[in-house]
């Protein structure tokens, strides 16, 4: 620091104007500075081969030089170094009463990355926003939006920018952090007078042919869950619960599926299904729902002949 402060000095003999000489100064080193950062991004970017590792990296170079040229800027334009810790107090109130909303944004950036409360890569839903996130900068996170005007889990084409400070207001829903998956169901009404027995048997077996895979890595993730969280060892294997309505027997399958695929799968899995009921030759039947009119009012008619 006495190397720099000497530096400093000897710029200001050389002109007569203060003020002048500090602003040279400040764009002098910033410049350096910029492009000091520009080639260590450039060699994290050849030399760095996994992406997260080489998306942090580069984050924390850029938050670094930012720091150098706001100390850099309050150093040359305080006059002495002596005033370095009073003019750290005096701006630093300043910016904490007129830049609340950016400082949250910032210690969010710093409790997404510490807490690793989400990634790029992950599908969160943050700020009644769901999507898939593409950056994490010092103060928004931006998302792939997913859903909306569309009902399913395919992009809209719209990029969305949310405040990193949503951390600290609301719940943020991560769909892929620790545990990939989620549970989704599959409802079917079935005739009364079907086999109900084989009708589970053709609902069962082609969802645990069609999802072996899947309850596989599941039940692997869910191990890490149980020994990470306190939580119980659930069952992530295909089950029907049957319930009764007044129209039919109501066939309902939970099943866990990959995050990004659950309409797909879904699809998927209603075709099979339907393909199985149909082979059973009318055993096992469908239901739709039916209408009954009663309390018509008395219709009387009256025909004249022409």
């Amino acid at each position: 620091m006495k190397e720099f402060e000497r530096i400093l000095l000897e710029f200001k003999s050389l002109e007569s104007s203060d003020l002048l000489i500090q602003l040279a100064q400040f764009l002098l080193w910033t410049f350096f500075i910029i492009f000091v950062t520009w080639l260590v991004r450039k060699a994290i970017t050849r030399t760095v081969a996994d992406n997260t590792m080489r998306y942090r990296a580069r984050k924390v170079v850029r938050l670094f030089s930012y720091t150098l040229v706001v100390l850099l800027a309050i150093i040359t334009f305080t006059g002495n170094v002596q005033y370095f810790t009073i003019a750290i107090g005096l701006i630093s109130a300043g910016l904490a009463f007129a830049l609340q909303e950016v400082i949250l944004s910032i210690a969010g950036w710093i409790a997404i990355f510490a807490s690793n409360i989400y990634n790029p890569g992950d599908r969160i839903e943050i700020n009644n926003v769901k999507g898939d996130v593409i950056d994490i900068s010092i103060t928004k996170t931006t998302l792939m939006e997913i859903g909306q005007w569309s009902n399913s889990d395919n992009y809209s084409g719209r990029i969305v920018q949310v405040s990193n400070a949503f951390v600290f207001k609301g719940n943020v829903h991560n769909y892929s952090t620790d545990f990939p998956f989620v549970w989704d169901e599959i409802i079917l009404p079935v005739k009364y007078g079907s086999d109900v027995q084989l009708a589970q048997q053709i609902v069962l077996e082609n969802a645990q042919t069609m999802l072996a895979e899947y309850t596989k890595f599941a039940k692997e993730h869910w191990k890490k869950m149980v020994k990470k969280y306190l939580i119980e060892d659930a069952n992530v294997e295909p089950t029907i619960s049957i319930k009764l309505t007044d129209n039919w027997i109501e066939f309902t399958l939970r099943y866990v599926v990959d995050y990004k695929k659950r309409r797909l799968t879904k699809s998927a899995l209603f075709k099979q299904i339907n393909e199985g009921l149909q082979a059973t030759e009318g055993k096992v039947s469908l239901a739709s729902a039916t209408f009954e009119l009663v309390g018509l009012p008395e219709v009387q008619l009256d025909i004249k002949k022409q």
